[in-house]
């Protein structure tokens, strides 16, 4: 039997002396919580372990900022997968209670994974904006280095500002206000200062990708003009890309927006434990945003399928090479080597190489 638990914030306030007072889920909410994070979170970490393996074996790929940032992605959401489904799974499903010190470690690592993951999607939105409104200058602008530089300043800002609470910044009271109703020892303040600073990050990936989508209508409309096209294939061309940016931005604000919207009302009223229970939902969907990223911005990439697609096949020629090896008879020798070259980068056609020479290019890449 379900034990009984406060719904009015007066009696909630009392109640909360101990972490009891934030394992909500009911029996049948943690039977469907804990089965979207059992499925998402090991089918998040697969996916984009297999983005930064691809992009790890494939040197003309690790040459490129844009693959670069979609590495961050990859990685961020590998730790993502990793801390918030055991943290999550552990205090929600499993009812373990750590001391403070555990707890906020635990915390820490799945606000750097969740920081770091939208952080990176502002540098690839940011990344995507100067190349097609700096065409000319864009390999001057960004390059591998300077890539590097931004991936070391956002990691390093997303690990410190993700541990403050474990450094000092930590409600004084231990678990009464003010001290946040969703997450234990954590202060308003510092919840307050995170939310807003996660609301500033997608502020800006939507503002860029509204530039992305003003200047490849311009820039469509201007090359339809010049090359006497119809305005049919600019209206098709304006529709591919309404899909795909809203696409991308329908999904980052669908799983983003709700969970942020509950830290904003924990900082300024006191929630019930319905409404803890719902952001417990909400918060499962930040986990799905991250098995929603390689499929958005890597396995989109015609360059990244092309590049699997080749190291798959490199495995599957060493592969048959081990096992025609280990199937020779004994005493058998043979005076011709058994070829097992698999394909090298030099003898990828010369095609294969992204050039966006139109925006058109850039949306199906």
């Amino acid at each position: 039997m379900e034990r009984a638990v406060p719904t009015s914030p007066t009696a909630a306030n009392r109640s909360c002396e101990n972490l009891e007072c934030y394992m909500v889920l009911m029996q049948a909410e943690k039977t469907a919580i804990g089965s979207i994070c059992f499925l998402a979170g090991p089918f998040t970490l697969l996916e984009n372990a297999l983005v930064l393996g691809v992009i790890a074996a494939t040197a003309t790929l690790r040459r490129r900022p844009t693959y670069l940032f979609i590495a961050s992605i990859a990685l961020a959401d590998v730790f993502a997968s990793c801390f918030f489904t055991t943290s999550f799974l552990d205090f929600h499903l499993f009812q373990h209670s750590d001391g403070p010190t555990a707890y906020l470690f635990k915390l820490g690592g799945v606000t750097m994974a969740f920081t770091s993951s939208v952080g990176s999607l502002l540098l690839t939105a940011l990344d995507r904006y100067l190349c097609i409104h700096q065409a000319s200058s864009y390999k001057v602008l960004v390059t591998r280095r300077r890539a590097l530089l931004c991936l070391l300043i956002l990691w390093s800002a997303t690990i410190f500002i993700s541990f403050l609470p474990l450094m000092g910044w930590r409600c004084p009271t231990g678990l009464t206000p003010p001290c946040s109703r969703l997450f234990p020892y954590i202060n308003h303040g510092y919840l307050a200062c995170w939310t807003s600073f996660a609301l500033v990050l997608l502020t800006l990936i939507l503002c860029a990708y509204a530039l992305i989508l003003w200047k490849a209508h311009r820039h469509e409309s201007s090359m339809t003009s010049h090359q006497g096209g119809t305005g049919h294939a600019r209206m098709r061309m304006d529709i591919r890309l309404a899909r795909t940016f809203g696409l991308i931005l329908l999904i980052l604000v669908g799983c983003w927006l709700p969970a942020l919207s509950f830290m904003l009302a924990d900082v300024s009223v006191i929630l019930t434990h319905t409404q803890q229970r719902a952001f417990a939902f909400c918060s499962t969907l930040c986990l799905v945003n991250s098995a929603v990223n390689p499929l958005l911005y890597a396995l989109r990439c015609r360059e990244l399928r092309v590049a699997l697609l080749q190291l798959l096949q490199r495995l599957c020629v060493i592969g048959r090479c081990k096992k025609t090896t280990q199937d020779l008879p004994p005493g058998i020798h043979f005076t011709e080597e058994i070829s097992c070259t698999a394909i090298t980068e030099h003898e990828i056609p010369a095609n294969g190489t992204m050039q966006l020479h139109s925006v058109s290019e850039m949306v199906n890449n």
